[in-house]
């Protein structure tokens, strides 16, 4: 199936639509994220979002949950299953289309590299489950169960391992796609 899919990132790996994409995802850091946090922050006196912690305890993000008070709580859960879903699709698609696009020009096509342009949806699908465990924890609260708090850590810690793998992904193909365009053409 990764296979596949690898296969399947090579055929839209256009630049055209990187650049869509990167738009979509300047436009999410620029307007869309911003707002929700100045929102959360207002809501909850200062308490940012659970998603952009690597670690919390489940005293901790149970502290978080409490301080949003319950309209912080109804607009980060309608957050959660709205906008932190379409980002997570923007930012992967990006990133595996921009890194296939990348290594097509830095890497031999036969290179074991060329099949880790998938490892972006790593990330992609742990920032679901922890949106999943986000909401379940937004919506039964004052119940507090410690597994589903610390399920929740671990699928955040698993979603930010995945963002550096990819990002030191993309700095790989950034250098062996440069390094390959500088180098005189034999002729």
């Amino acid at each position: 199936m990764l296979a596949k899919l690898s296969e399947t990132l090579k055929t839209y790996a256009k630049g055209w639509i990187v650049l869509v994409l990167l738009a979509l995802d300047v436009f999410f850091n620029a307007v869309v994220l911003p707002r929700q946090m100045a929102q959360m922050q207002a809501a909850s006196g200062g308490t940012g979002p659970i998603d952009l912690r690597f670690f919390y305890t489940p005293t901790q993000v149970y502290a978080m949950i409490d301080a949003y008070g319950a309209v912080g709580r109804a607009d980060y859960r309608f957050f959660e299953l709205t906008g932190d879903i379409l980002y997570p699709i923007v930012y992967t698609l990006l990133f595996s289309l921009a890194m296939t696009w990348l290594f097509q020009r830095g890497l031999a096509k036969a290179s074991r590299l060329q099949r880790l342009n998938v490892v972006p949806f790593g990330a992609w699908l742990f920032d679901l489950l922890e949106n999943l465990a986000i909401v379940t924890m937004l919506s039964i609260y004052p119940s507090q169960p410690a597994p589903l708090a610390w399920l929740a850590t671990t699928f955040t810690m698993l979603k930010w391992l995945f963002a550096a793998v990819t990002i030191f992904l993309l700095l790989i193909g950034i250098v062996t796609a440069t390094r390959n365009a500088l180098q005189p053409k034999a002729g």
